[in-house]
């Protein structure tokens, strides 16, 4: 996990170099970094999925999320639970923490605690993944991404996965729900997978990645919805993978990644646009 100076374009490692991170996220005035680690568990990273079976997203269940300075110190531990505890983010008031964890041992669930790890709540429930979660800017909504199993044969495989630590992302919607987990509803109901949103500054519209008009290919492209569902607007119409799209917290500028311009099949480069 890396920070980078946006300024001097000088790069710091934040993490300890050993297992596998991810999911890493600014809070605290940027004073600390949070981010999901399986250093613990081993100096090597785990082992890629299988994906004869087809494409999946590894869930490992040595994945634990920490806390550090930016310079990688003061290194801190925050989910001790056996099963995967990863996706972190923080609202803006610094509050909360809002996650996936498999700590039931049997479903991906969302969960909310403070950054020192008290008031530990599930905030779902529903069989099938729920990952990707942000808070709305007035704190008051979370969306996220999902996947719920609708009938005997996709439950069964989807059991079967979770059981392997893998999820199949083929096929997931975005949903919103209050902070507390009540109230939640579907947004969007595409074919392909819709994943990574993040509410627009105003709170009123998600900004996402998706396949749906094109679900069998690798072209995601970034799309806006309104909260409340409705027609997505394309952003993007790069013949490529964009995606993990946030704003700013002035609202002024959009990051993202991107295959843009890769040199080899897979290259994915941060990018910063103005928004307008």
């Amino acid at each position: 996990m890396f920070v980078l100076d946006l300024t001097t374009g000088a790069t710091r490692r934040v993490s300890t170099g050993t297992g596998r991170t991810t999911c890493g996220y600014f809070y605290d005035r940027d004073r600390r970094v949070l981010f999901s680690s399986t250093h613990l568990a081993g100096d090597s990273c785990p082992p890629r999925p299988d994906y004869s079976h087809g494409y999946a997203w590894p869930v490992y269940p040595s994945y634990d999320i920490f806390t550090a300075r930016p310079d990688g110190s003061d290194l801190r531990r925050l989910t001790d639970s056996p099963g995967y505890d990863a996706e972190s983010t923080v609202s803006t008031d610094g509050r909360w923490i809002v996650f996936t964890s498999m700590r039931d041992g049997r479903d991906l669930d969302l969960y909310k605690m403070h950054p020192d790890g008290s008031e530990l709540t599930r905030l779902t429930h529903t069989l099938g993944y729920d990952g990707g979660a942000f808070f709305s800017r007035d704190g008051k909504w979370i969306c996220y991404r999902a996947y719920h199993p609708r009938d005997s044969a996709e439950v069964a495989d989807y059991t079967r996965r979770i059981a392997d630590h893998r999820v199949r992302p083929t096929q997931m919607d975005l949903w919103v729900m209050r902070a507390d987990g009540s109230d939640a509803r579907q947004v969007t109901r595409s074919p392909g997978a819709s994943f990574a949103p993040y509410f627009t500054p105003d709170g009123k519209a998600i900004i996402y990645s998706s396949n749906w008009e094109n679900p069998q290919s690798r072209n995601f492209d970034l799309y806006l919805v309104d909260t409340s569902g409705g027609t997505p607007r394309p952003v993007t119409r790069d013949p490529s993978f964009d995606s993990f799209p946030m704003f700013s917290p002035d609202g002024r500028w959009l990051v993202f990644g991107s295959n843009r311009g890769a040199k080899v099949r897979g290259e994915t480069n941060v990018f910063l646009a103005q928004w307008q």
